[in-house]
């Protein structure tokens, strides 16, 4: 395994503010971040994807241009945050079919504290004119700004959109259409496990991973298990055990722990060398977070072997392991059965090792389809 294998990392790149497509390279998953102005937008995506403090947020300025990034992880994809003001359903401007025609999610950011009926239009015309143009989109509504709302009145507000959507689109015959609703704030962990619910329909081996998690926990004694990209706190996958916010939310806290005291007692490594050891000069080193190479992305070297355990008052035992540079598995045992902690050491390693071999196929399958995209386009060009 190479070094680069040994570190966690999320990497964010911007990578321009058009919309033009190389044929080869950007056919990864999209989400595409939408609503009106001030719906908050560009703050999810900072808090989420480069750890931004979320009273930070308050300073950034109106988004006023499309803004891609690729986003490094398990599963790539890209993000592609869309100004309030602008309608990209205007041809004259914008290429539709290019912004709406890839796999991925629509996610669209609706201000509770606002008056919603303008946002409901628009979210009504977007899914009509973006389902026209790929009917393979998954269409998700972030309930956005509810930490200020009481739990009667949250509730209150997403059964009123969610009526008022469907009963719409019922209208036009377009019931079928498939759309999630979420609550979601930044200064909580809601906005992390909607965009972890996000995530999880555009990853292709998610029932493996899901199987994998349920033979470990079956085995091993495990009560829950989550599967987590360490950077930016999205679980990629669980166990089949419903999810109970309050562990979702400590497990989430414990990769904060175990980063900031390995940022302390660590060695650390530029994720941009690692990139340099990888991919050659060619790799493009951009900015993050206003600093070009800075902090975002700096991981431990022994990230791929990293191990804690933080025993809780209740009797339970919270344990992480690192999988990989992207992936770490916390899970919630009782401490008894961590008295086997042989055999739990034993089936994690089959464990990591059947992600081994996932992320193997993944990357053959997708060296496979950039040769065949590069050939095709070859063959375009001679052609022309």
């Amino acid at each position: 395994m190479s070094h680069s294998e040994d570190e966690y990392s999320l990497h964010t790149s911007p990578i321009g503010n058009d919309v033009s497509e190389d044929p080869v390279q950007d056919h990864r998953p999209r989400l595409l971040i939408m609503g009106l102005r001030r719906s908050g937008k560009s703050s999810i995506q900072k808090v989420v994807f480069h750890k931004m403090a979320a009273n930070e947020t308050l300073f950034l300025e109106s988004t006023n241009k499309i803004i891609k990034e690729n986003i490094t992880s398990f599963i790539d994809f890209q993000v592609w945050d869309f100004p309030g003001q602008i309608d990209y359903f205007d041809t004259a401007t914008y290429d539709s079919d290019v912004i709406f025609g890839e796999y991925g999610a629509l996610i669209f950011v609706i201000d509770a504290q606002d008056d919603y009926i303008e946002a409901l239009n628009r979210l009504h015309q977007t899914v009509l004119r973006a389902h026209e143009r790929n009917k393979n989109l998954t269409f998700e509504v972030f309930i956005h700004k509810v930490d200020a709302l009481s739990d009667e009145f949250k509730i209150d507000t997403q059964r009123d959109i969610q009526q008022r959507t469907t009963d719409e689109l019922a209208d036009v015959g377009l019931e079928s259409i498939p759309l999630s609703f979420y609550l979601t704030s930044i200064y909580d962990h809601s906005i992390f496990e909607a965009f972890s619910k996000v995530i999880q329909k555009l990853i292709p081996q998610l029932p493996t991973l899901e199987n994998l998690l349920n033979i470990l926990c079956a085995n091993s004694g495990i009560e829950k298990a989550f599967l987590f990209d360490v950077n930016s706190k999205i679980y990629i996958a669980t166990d089949s055990s419903p999810v109970d916010m309050q562990t979702y939310e400590i497990c989430s806290d414990m990769i904060d722990v175990i980063i900031d005291i390995s940022e302390i007692y660590g060695r650390t490594t530029s994720f941009y060398q690692i990139n340099d050891e990888i991919y050659g000069d060619d790799q493009t080193q951009v900015e993050t977070n206003g600093k070009a190479g800075g902090d975002y992305g700096t991981t431990t070297d022994t990230a791929n072997d990293a191990a804690s355990l933080i025993k809780l008052n209740n009797g339970m035992v919270l344990c992480l392991r690192g999988v990989n540079r992207f992936l770490a598995l916390v899970c919630l045992l009782r401490s008894d059965n961590f008295e086997k902690h042989g055999l739990i050491d034993y089936n994690f390693q089959c464990f990591k090792q059947a992600i081994a071999d996932v992320f193997e196929l993944k990357r053959r399958s997708a060296e496979r389809l950039r040769h065949e995209r590069m050939r095709l386009s070859g063959d375009v060009n001679e052609g022309g």
